[in-house]
This record gives C-alpha cells, sequence and structure tokens, in this order.
C-alpha cells in the first residue's frame, strides 16, 4: 500500500487544527466539576471525625480536624513547620507518607528513607500551596485532613506517584514551629 504524503500531512494538520479548537477554560471545568462530585461523593462515605472545619464548598477544598490541640502556638508566614503526613487518593489508597509504620503498612517503606516530620518553611513555595495553606489554620499537636481538587493538587501533569486530575487526601499533625523573623510594627 503506497501512502501519499500529502494525505499524512493533511490528517497531521487537520488533527492540530482539531485539538487546538478544544476550549482549555471548558475542559478545566470539566475537570473541576469530575473533582468536585468525587470529592463530595468522598465525604459523603467517608467516616472522618470532625470536631472542626474550614471550607471552601465552591473550590472543593476542605480541612476538617480531627483533634485540637488548643495549643495556641499558631503559624505565621516564614515560621518553619515540622509536619507529619500521609498523602492518599480519594480512593484511600496512601501514595506517600512521613511515617515509617504507615510506609510499611501500605507497601511504600524504603529503609534508605529517614521517616521524620516534613519540615519547610512558610511561605517558601517549599509544598503545595493547598496544603500549605491548610497547616497555616492550624495549631501545633492539632491533627487534621486536607482535602483539594486536582487544580490546587498537581493538576493535569501529575507527579510521581499521582497521576493527572487527581483529587488528594493528606492526613496531617503539626508537630512544632520554629518561629521565622516577627515584623514588630
Amino acid at each position: 500500500m503506497k501512502i501519499n504524503l500529502y494525505s499524512v500531512f493533511t490528517l497531521l494538520l487537520g488533527s492540530v487544527v482539531l485539538f487546538s479548537c478544544i476550549d482549555e477554560q471548558e475542559t478545566s471545568e470539566a475537570i473541576f466539576q469530575e473533582d468536585k462530585a468525587a470529592i463530595e461523593n468522598y465525604l459523603d462515605t467517608a467516616s472522618i471525625v470532625n470536631v472542626k472545619e474550614y471550607s471552601e464548598e465552591a473550590a472543593a477544598y476542605y480541612v476538617i480536624w480531627q483533634e485540637l490541640s488548643n495549643s495556641k502556638d499558631s503559624v505565621f508566614v516564614g515560621d518553619t513547620v515540622q509536619v507529619h503526613y500521609t498523602g492518599k487518593f480519594l480512593s484511600g489508597k496512601v501514595f506517600d507518607t512521613s511515617i515509617e509504620s504507615v510506609a510499611k503498612a501500605n507497601g511504600l517503606y524504603n529503609a534508605n528513607y529517614n521517616y521524620l516530620p516534613l519540615s519547610f518553611k512558610t511561605g517558601s513555595g517549599y509544598v503545595l500551596p493547598a496544603f500549605e495553606f491548610g497547616i497555616n489554620l492550624m495549631e501545633v499537636g492539632d491533627k487534621a485532613t486536607i482535602i483539594l481538587p486536582s487544580e490546587l493538587g498537581y493538576g493535569r501533569t501529575g507527579q510521581g506517584p499521582v497521576p493527572a486530575n487527581t483529587p488528594l487526601v493528606f492526613e496531617v499533625e503539626l508537630m512544632g514551629i520554629k518561629p521565622g523573623p516577627r515584623d514588630n510594627n
């Protein structure tokens, strides 16, 4: 069978035109609506202890506290925080954790990894902004679950074990704060 080069070029050009006509905004909205429905279903079916809640329902973003410490040790921009975390999919499958026993129980254990709380300076862009926002609402000793749609997570590209367009659940405990510089004005 002989393939005409002109036909192949026309087919490729047509594909480019077709795919470039897909509205990026409509696609983003469709993905968000799917995420939102999946998160609402998760919240309806998951048994999460809820002693306090912060939510941005329009954004499908939730922080649900399981334990309040009432330590009054709050996070400020520039502080370095230490956080134990477990990252999950809405299915409950764990994809990452800072807790050795959780890593072992979920087949993620790596003998070369030091299972210590994640430490990062707030405001530095080191972690997902939606993850950091949830941590900034907490006090030392609080335990909470942060739930976010894919656009606030790893979006359309995914990262590592997280596929593209995947809503995420983080179980977190704020272990400590090292204060950063304070503006005394």
